[in-house]
């Protein structure tokens, strides 16, 4: 059996346009590359009502209770206009030492890792090494993430399977392979904040009730202070106000309602129930009528330095030579699911094309966290 080369594999997977919530083939390439290695594959379809259908992978090999697994996701986001591209986002064409196109660095590379570190790990220690390695592949993280890792951590409860430790391999590194993982992320809540009036004439204000005055003093309510100083792990919580909206398409007509968006990104000095009692509180030092929907994507966590954060910074320096910041800054992930199961760290490539026109990884970094992610499996079960 021919050796798993990560970077061709990454090349394969970029050539997969696996645009959230499609596969186009994604799940059928990581499977193809650790079926051989002995994993017992599962394809788990997902449905919700109002989402797209979504295929995920969950792939174990070994039954021992020792569990190590790497999680991540095939699914990119759009690439834009590919003309702006120096090559098609869906060749994985390697252009100056650089693997080009969509999901290179977030997160088809790690992926790529994962398989080869697993296959090295098993040519030195067997199929019988006395633990278990897992992949949890995703379809749908850029997207709602509705079908996608919370169900397939749910599949794997009731199955009576338990994971001892997580590896996410979101693209961590800030500028240089190794310089940074993460071993937290802040919690997401997004608020629509709309303030309820009376439609009436501008020059007869008293017989009108003008719901733009009342939402900007709900909105100088939230922001007149600040949420927190920030934490020893996290940075400062911050409410951004991202959009007012009337709608009014006159000069000369008082509206009925007006509306504001909001997203609060806060660290573990608070819930997204304790922020919405706050939230409420502010808004109802204001007098008047409001309506207040209120979402939330992920609450913040924190895995604590300790066993598995020593043993990525160790498996980091052993391969790289430098130890990587354990930071909780950027936006969520699917660790915000996993956290609720297993200890849980991001580590991956460098996140500095991600998302952008031209996402490329280079191709001496895709083999080095393959290297590196051999190495959390050495140590992970180390005899």
């Amino acid at each position: 059996m021919a050796r798993l080369d990560p970077v061709e594999l990454t090349q394969a997977l970029i050539r997969c346009p696996s645009v959230t919530p499609r596969d186009e083939g994604a799940i059928d390439v990581v499977r193809a590359a650790v079926e051989p290695l002995g994993f017992d594959c599962h394809r788990l379809r997902f449905s919700a009502e109002g989402t797209p259908d979504v295929d995920n992978l969950y792939a174990r090999l070994g039954t021992g209770d020792r569990h190590f697994c790497f999680a991540g996701h095939t699914d990119v986001v759009p690439p834009g206009d590919p003309a702006g591209w120096t090559v098609d986002p869906f060749k994985g064409e390697i252009v100056d030492g650089y693997v080009y196109g969509r999901g290179a660095a977030d997160m088809k590379g790690a992926i790529a890792a994962f398989c080869a570190a697993a296959e090295r790990f098993v040519e030195k220690r067997g199929r019988d090494f006395g633990g278990s390695i897992s992949l949890l592949i995703t379809g749908d993280e850029e997207g709602p993430a509705i079908n996608g890792t919370a169900k397939v951590l749910d599949w794997i409860a009731r199955r009576g399977e338990r994971i001892d430790a997580c590896i996410v391999g979101e693209p961590t590194s800030q500028r240089r392979l190794g310089d940074m993982a993460k071993i937290g992320r802040r919690g997401s809540m997004n608020i629509r904040l709309t303030a309820i009036g009376q439609q009436g004439h501008v020059a007869y204000p008293h017989l009108a009730d003008n719901p733009n005055h009342r939402l900007v003093r709900m909105l100088a309510a939230l922001i007149s202070e600040e949420l927190d100083q920030g934490t020893e792990y996290f940075q400062a919580s911050s409410l951004q106000v991202t959009t007012i909206d009337v709608g009014n398409p006159t000069t000369n007509l008082i509206p009925a309602r007006a509306t504001a968006g909001i997203n609060i990104r806060f660290n573990d000095r608070h819930t997204s129930r304790s922020l919405t009692e706050w939230v409420k509180r502010r808004i109802e030092s204001v007098d008047g009528r409001y309506e207040l929907e209120i979402s939330v994507s992920g609450e913040a966590f924190l895995t604590p330095p300790g066993p598995l954060s020593e043993l990525v910074v160790d498996a980091v320096e052993s391969v790289v030579g430098m130890r990587p910041e354990l930071s909780t800054t950027g936006g969520t992930s699917d660790a915000r699911f996993i956290r609720a199961y297993a200890p849980v760290i991001e580590f991956g490539l460098v996140s500095l094309t991600m998302h952008k026109v031209d996402e490329r990884a280079a191709v001496d970094d895709i083999r080095n966290l393959a290297a590196i992610y051999e190495a959390m499996l050495d140590r992970f079960f180390a005899a």
